[in-house]
């Protein structure tokens, strides 16, 4: 028998009216009460069931419209044309600390947004030891969340969310946020709640997340639904698209002075404030991406530079990548190990640089605080 929808969306357009040149003054808007603004469609014509009980994810490059069809789903915005319905009590985490206030403590603000959510005082009081727990804030429970970090915000937010009993539980790349560990701790619940029976839908660029969790992908491709169905077979489909989209962008701009290549380096170790000693061998590992074939990359201190070539496989950091740079990064050898002189002359505070090149022109830089030992 076929479950019931638990999301339905009908014939749906989302547009934005966008004004190119926001009135600053009385005078300026007097001068462009007549001007017409431009309409922007983000989301066109989009039809789309969600089975109760399913693991969703939405895929697309950043401005696909993604999150906005998140955002419909939970009534934050509303359709221009179409409809979109949900069965069920929702619940959501789209924004880092959004419905929070600022001025609150943790512990208040989980009185406030689990109200919002439905539930009463007494339920509340049943749940409150179990959302502390969950969150790991420990004292910081009782300070203001304004003192809050954006990893913190994430801990309270995701703990209060998913203990409402919400049917529906959506989430638009809020997992990004925090350590390691509490990352790996609120998967975990989600593949909890995904056993259970209630109804995920996740917006990530992780598409190693989508493949481990989700039982079904949509791709989201200039504001339509590109592809649905099993996530293996849309990953592949998505990341063969953003790597013509990708090729054929870069291509359209080769040799064009204006145009400026994108490009993120590290450096691993040595660690930031470690000791050294002038005339040492220092072992330096990091790891580049880049959107041009023509990248060096050099490191050292202030004038004493060397160059330096990628040589070691490093698929952490080609998974996160891959989407972003993909058809432009055409393996995992991202990484660098290399050994250099530290120079007789330096002593006290040191900065080792670490220069990332395309055409010849800096697109990133990272520099670690190193303290010289006599």
């Amino acid at each position: 028998m076929e479950k019931e929808n638990a999301i339905e969306v009908r014939n749906m357009t989302k547009s934005f009216k966008i004004y190119k040149d926001q009135a600053k003054t009385i005078k300026d808007r007097l001068v462009r009460a007549g001007s017409k603004p431009e309409i922007k469609t983000v989301l066109e014509d989009i039809n789309l069931d969600i089975h109760k009980g399913e693991t969703v994810a939405l895929i697309g490059t950043n401005g696909s419209g993604k999150s906005t069809l998140l955002k419909l789903m939970t009534k934050i915005l509303y359709p221009n044309k179409g409809t979109v319905s949900t069965q069920g009590k929702l619940t959501s985490l789209l924004e880092l600390g959004a419905g929070f206030h600022m001025d609150f403590t943790g512990r208040e603000n989980i009185y406030f947004n689990a109200s919002v959510f439905g539930l009463t005082r007494k339920e509340i009081d049943k749940r409150i030891d179990r959302i502390i727990e969950f969150s790991e804030l420990g004292p910081n429970i009782d300070e203001p969340v304004r003192t809050y970090s954006s990893g913190m915000y994430m801990r309270l937010a995701f703990s209060i969310a998913i203990n409402v009993d919400a049917d529906i539980l959506l989430v638009d790349e809020i997992l990004a946020v925090g350590d390691q560990h509490f990352q790996n701790k609120c998967f975990e619940k989600l593949e909890e709640l995904r056993d259970s029976d209630k109804t995920i839908v996740i917006v990530s660029h992780s598409l190693d997340t989508v493949q481990n969790l989700c039982s079904r992908a949509i791709w989201v491709y200039h504001g339509r639904i590109q592809l649905d169905g099993d996530p293996a077979y849309v990953i592949r489909q998505y990341l063969k698209q953003s790597a013509l989209d990708n090729e054929e962008n870069f291509s359209k701009n080769d040799g064009e002075e204006s145009h400026k290549h994108a490009g993120v380096i590290h450096i691993d170790t040595p660690h930031n404030f470690e000791s050294i000693k002038a005339k040492q061998i220092l072992n330096v590992s990091g790891w580049a991406v880049s959107t041009s074939k023509k990248e060096t990359i050099e490191i050292g201190f202030d004038q004493s530079m060397n160059p330096v070539e990628k040589q070691i496989a490093r698929p952490d950091v080609y998974e996160v990548y891959e989407e972003e740079y993909a058809g432009l990064i055409k393996d995992d050898i991202l990484g660098f190990n290399i050994q250099i002189m530290v120079p007789e002359d330096i002593s006290g505070d040191a900065r080792l640089t670490a220069v990332l090149k395309a055409d010849g022109r800096i697109i990133d830089r990272k520099k670690v605080r190193l303290r010289v030992e006599e």
